[in-house]
């Protein structure tokens, strides 16, 4: 079951740029789909629907869903309870996040890393000014996913959706795109480390004082908080780089 935010479920639907194309189209519902926060099994909108939230025109969704079966990353049932469901197989995100790591230097990560850390630290500190407790009831939820998530593949996923949740916790429609952008550019890679146990009791323990610090309405901590969490999730990913790079 997907338990998205209704802001953030508005993020990922809202209306892209008047020029978009095919490609932007696909882009915006695959990372979606590889981030976690359309999940396995769930129902698209109809596609007139979904071409209306999404600002384009129905053909154009048409032939963008056509690429994302291509990816295997949707499939359409045709007759009674048919429509177009999300397919997000587990066995193959490790394998994709790993090709993607190798692609980066050390340096391009790092750059990455400081400007998602500066994101997403504006992120925490207006949500820890502008957030009420039914604000972070959906964050909350996913705090306890991640916690019981057993497996890295899951552990990224709920990751994802946590920080997604969070910039919609700040209130800013515009953050929540900046952050499911970054999430697909840098975020799915810092989870990669979350093999790791240590790891993920590490994140765990981060993410709890972040959520700590915005429900005490603390901007600077939180602040802090958010950017120490990219800024370690950046220290192990190098070490996987380094430990995955041929030789």
């Amino acid at each position: 079951m997907n338990r998205l935010s209704s802001a953030a479920r508005r993020a990922v639907f809202a209306p892209l740029d008047t020029e978009a194309r095919v490609e932007a189209v696909a882009r915006r519902l695959g990372d979606a789909i590889v981030l976690g926060l359309l999940v396995d099994g769930e129902q698209l909108p109809g596609e007139s629907d979904l071409a209306g939230q999404l600002g384009v025109a129905t053909v154009t969704l048409r032939e963008s869903l056509m690429a994302l079966r291509q990816q295997g990353l949707v499939a359409t049932r045709r007759g009674r309870g048919g429509g177009t469901f999300v397919r997000a197989p587990a066995d193959t995100l490790h394998e994709r996040l790993t090709q993607r790591l190798l692609a980066y230097t050390v340096e391009e990560l790092r750059d990455l890393a400081d400007h998602y850390a500066a994101v997403a630290g504006g992120i925490a500190r207006l949500a820890a000014e502008r957030a009420d407790s039914p604000d972070l009831d959906a964050p909350r939820r996913s705090l306890q996913d991640f916690a019981d998530a057993e497996d890295a593949t899951a552990r990224a996923r709920i990751d994802g959706r946590l920080h997604v949740e969070l910039a919609a916790a700040a209130q800013s429609a515009r953050l929540t795109r900046e952050e499911i952008r970054l999430q697909t550019e840098i975020g799915p890679l810092l989870c990669l480390p979350f093999t790791d146990d240590e790891v993920h009791r590490i994140a765990d323990k981060q993410h709890r004082d972040l959520l700590d610090a915005i429900g005490t309405a603390d901007p600077p901590l939180a602040r802090g908080l958010a950017e120490e969490h990219v800024h370690t999730g950046l220290r192990q990913l190098i070490e996987q780089r380094l430990k995955e790079a041929p030789g």
